[in-house]
């Protein structure tokens, strides 16, 4: 790329573009919920049957930005999808379709097994 100083707004379009993507690929890393090593990460199953224990049908557990995220059915029949940290279990985010199919959020953390 050769920008002389002879054609300003080039040169001003390629700061701005340059400034862009810096600032979007800040963001991507800003959305991580979890940050949890590895080896500090309990396996799913463990997540798996404290939510059982509470009445939840679990469908899925996976790992999306850095936290296990759960697809169920809670106590009362829901849709529910949850984010838990993979070493501490604790819930990291929670949302919860009702009857009208509508989401409610909630970011509270707390033991899965309550």
């Amino acid at each position: 790329m050769n920008i002389t100083l002879s054609n300003p707004t080039k040169l001003l379009l390629g700061l701005a573009f340059i400034a862009i993507l810096s600032v979007a690929g800040t963001r991507v890393f800003a959305d991580q919920d979890c940050n949890d090593p590895i080896a500090d990460w309990q396996p799913r199953e463990v997540l798996r049957t404290l939510l059982e224990a509470k009445g939840w049908k679990v469908h899925r557990i996976r790992v999306d930005d850095g936290c296990y995220e759960v697809r169920a059915l809670d106590e009362q029949g829901r849709r529910v999808e949850a984010s838990y940290s993979p070493a501490t279990l604790e819930l990291v985010e929670l949302e919860i379709e009702d009857d009208k199919h509508e989401r409610r959020e909630s970011r509270e953390h707390h033991d899965p097994s309550r």
